[in-house]
């Protein structure tokens, strides 16, 4: 207990930080490896120690002693004991269970606790996953039920530590290409690192802070042919270039697999899209998982991992697998298979810990409120409710205010970022700025992306195609109109298009919002995940944008 200290910690495992204390920055470095941000207004900002961030930071080393120790250091009250207890407790749980090979028996689960094994084996979301009991402390384990016994397991709280192992898969070379002049920085030497030494895992990096270079040092450190998913084509292709870069790969060792190629190599991107096309009620494209014996699969933006890949994913824990993502937050609240099948986080550098590296730009974020005229208030009061945001998000005057500040920023790249086609119509009509949207094609996307960055075009409008695994560097400026309601990931991800370096140039992220709406409900926990990371929105009315 410090009576001068930021942190208010709370029994019911919430975590209240005063925002404005000098020591604020220093105490959410130390609760960030096993505390979520729920809320993150003005001057406090609200957390919570769920099980999953607890067993997260137990995967990357840190143990009960050290969360409780942080807690006692910032909080300015004592600290509940049977919070601490909790805390522990939980913690202890994770490794109680553990996967391991046996010299006789394959793959068997194994724990000292024999009431704990007692315990799990007679759930039903275990029956058909295990087999025979070898000893008090041993049972054995279905190889191909490897990754189902671990979602099980981490569902009935007691999450397996998986020291099984993997296969080397088939070999190829793969070194990393330094003859350009460039090296890994330090935070992607040690990512690589992190992973390589737990064997499969989650890597966390801001965007444009170099996931893609973590990628392919990890590759050389496998020295084996690689399946890389992506989000789609345009990403696919970006990867291809930067491993043509990066690393001794040749364009016949790196195969493409999406809607327009079928190509298996030693190196195959894919993107998630054709892997999970159906037909005739079945994913045909699912046997590229056994198309060869990978030694590595790479999943670029985890958080968007589509139900089809995490089943396939199960039967693929004999594979090292590494996430790539700038947040581990999904909005579909499947977290905890992210951990149980792909791994745990094995490496996250907070954005503005690298920000101060000088590795990404420093970004200014401001919310402009803007209020609506009485007709539009009244069309949305008298709306269902399910259509309500679409009017909020849509309405002129909001409009009005994207073509001020695009005109203010009329000498700077910009991007103009919205979530509803025929507003994003409206907008390129009247900025005279070229669209991409969902039906725009992938050979128009990568020449318009081109010519953004050689500065051919300075204002590009831009649906949620744009939002993952675009590479940018230039975009200066992002104006926000609409998004996908109130989405964390949606938020981090435009923010990241502007996160380039800039020769000491600050990013100018917009984001418009209609006062006393839902739209100002949604942004609101639409920008929790960057107040976490450390990134402040200044609130202004759209009459002050001259001031900016």
């Amino acid at each position: 207990m410090n009576p001068t200290a930021p942190l208010i910690v709370q029994s019911d495992r919430t975590l209240l930080l005063e925002v404005d204390h000098p020591d604020a920055e220093a105490c959410r470095i130390a609760i960030a490896p096993f505390a979520e941000l729920e809320r993150a207004p003005e001057h406090v900002h609200s957390y919570r120690i769920t099980p999953l961030g607890l067993w997260n930071a137990r995967a990357a080393g840190h143990d009960a002693e050290q969360v409780v120790d942080a807690l006692l250091t910032w909080s300015r009250y004592p600290v509940a004991s049977s919070l601490l207890v909790d805390i522990t407790e939980t913690m202890g749980r994770y490794g109680r269970l553990r996967i391991e090979k046996h010299p006789t028996h394959g793959l068997v689960m194994v724990s000292s606790d024999r009431a704990v094994l007692t315990e799990v084996l007679r759930s039903r979301k275990l029956k058909g996953l295990v087999g025979g009991r070898i000893d008090d402390e041993t049972v054995v384990v279905h190889p191909s039920e490897r990754g189902s016994v671990k979602q099980a397991l981490l569902g009935l709280g007691w999450p397996a530590e998986d020291l099984a192992g993997f296969v080397n898969g088939e070999a190829h070379a793969i070194e990393l290409d330094a003859s350009g002049g460039w090296q890994l920085r330090p935070y992607q030497k040690l990512a690589a690192d992190s992973f390589w030494h737990g064997g499969s895992g989650v890597v966390v990096l801001p965007c444009g802070a170099g996931k893609t270079i973590v990628g392919a040092a990890s590759m050389a450190l496998a020295g084996a042919t690689t399946l890389i998913l992506v989000t789609n084509t345009v990403s696919a292709r970006q990867w291809r270039d930067e491993l043509l870069r990066r690393t001794t790969l040749t364009e016949d060792e790196i195969g493409e697999y999406s809607g327009a190629k079928k190509e298996i190599r030693p190196v195959t991107i894919a993107t998630y899209q054709v892997i999970t096309t159906k037909r005739g009620g079945v994913h045909p494209h699912l046997e590229l998982f056994n198309a060869r014996d990978w030694g590595l699969v790479i999943y670029d933006e985890v958080h968007l991992l589509p139900a089809p890949v995490f089943r396939m994913t199960a039967d693929l824990q004999a594979r090292r697998r590494l996430g790539l993502t700038a947040t581990l937050v999904r909005e579909d609240g499947r977290e905890g298979d992210v951990f149980s099948l792909i791994g745990p986080k094995r490496y996250d550098a907070p954005w503005k810990e690298i920000e101060a590296q000088g590795w990404i730009a420093p970004a200014d974020c401001v919310e402009v409120r803007v209020s609506l005229t009485e007709d539009e208030r009244l069309a949305q009061a008298m709306a269902e409710p399910d259509v309500r945001y679409r009017l909020a998000s849509t309405a002129e005057s909001k409009t009005r205010v994207v073509l001020e500040l695009a005109e203010k920023h009329r000498d700077q790249p910009t991007l103009v970022i919205g979530q509803y086609v025929d507003q994003l119509e409206d907008l390129a009509a009247r900025l005279d700025a070229p669209l991409i949207t969902g039906s725009t094609t992938t050979r128009q996307r990568e020449k318009l992306y081109q010519q953004f960055r050689d500065g051919e075009i300075t204002r590009l409008v831009v649906s949620k195609v744009a939002n993952f695994s675009v590479d940018l560097p230039s975009a200066e400026v992002a104006i926000q109109v609409s998004g996908a309601f109130g989405s964390r990931q949606e938020e981090a991800q435009r923010l990241g298009r502007l996160l380039r370096p800039k020769d000491g140039l600050v990013a100018r992220f917009y984001a418009v919002v209609a006062r006393d709406t839902v739209d100002a409900d949604f942004a609101q926990h639409r920008q929790r995940f960057l107040a976490e990371q450390g990134y402040a929105y200044r609130i202004i009315d759209a009459e002050e944008i001259d001031s900016l």
